[in-house]
């Protein structure tokens, strides 16, 4: 083990632990791929799925192993044919039995942030689906709750509205966080999490990798 996996070893077993004195269920995987596996492990045949705009849980595959599991209902966004077909889908998020999703930063005593620009991403985290699955790469862990505010505004969010050719804000012109009033902003919604409620709804997966922004 390298002296980095020590240490974030050593991180997420304290994240663990402070996780679930925040009623979260929580657990610690070494990669991505037996992240995947777990997560399409505890999904039970006959569940309905979906998921919220995070590049986390495309990016590792995620998405597609819950396509390939057989006995899944799923509710995908990103094969609707316009918009107006998305949103729906973002509104059938509310009843689904698993909603899926990353965050854009958390404190290493377990406070989770996240911001949105819809904000049907942090609506659905936060009221709705039976159970929420969070996926957290061990680059979105800060010091404490400033330090991980600070993370999603001044890093998550200006690389993720690098993805929107359509979108222009001034972050999208110097990679910095201005506080704008852009009406293309996508920091309109700022969520904080303290505790999961009802007990174990929310499920947290920290992975030893660098996963999305």
């Amino acid at each position: 083990m390298t002296p980095k996996e020590k240490r974030n070893a050593l991180l997420a077993e304290k994240l663990v632990g402070n996780l679930k004195q925040r009623h979260y269920e929580a657990f610690f995987c070494h990669t991505a791929q037996e992240a995947v596996e777990k997560i399409t492990g505890m999904i039970p045949e006959g569940s309905s799925v979906t998921w919220g705009g995070s590049m986390t849980i495309r990016d590792m595959g995620l998405t597609r192993a819950l396509h390939n599991k057989e006995g899944l209902d799923i509710w995908d966004r990103d094969l609707a044919p316009d918009r107006e077909a998305a949103q729906e889908i973002y509104r059938r998020a509310f009843y689904a039995d698993y909603y899926l999703s990353s965050v854009n930063a958390m404190s290493e005593d377990g406070e989770i942030v996240n911001i949105d620009g819809n904000g049907n991403r942090v609506a659905a985290i936060t009221f709705g689906p039976k159970h929420v699955i969070l996926v957290v790469g061990i680059n979105k862990v800060a010091q404490n709750l400033e330090a991980a505010i600070s993370r999603a505004r001044s890093l998550a969010a200006p690389v993720n509205m690098m993805r929107f050719a359509d979108l222009n804000t001034p972050c999208k012109h110097d990679g910095t966080c201005h506080d704008c009033k852009s009406p293309d902003s996508i920091c309109n919604y700022i969520q904080i999490m303290r505790n999961s409620h009802p007990t174990g709804r929310h499920i947290i997966v920290i992975v030893d990798e660098e996963l999305g922004y």
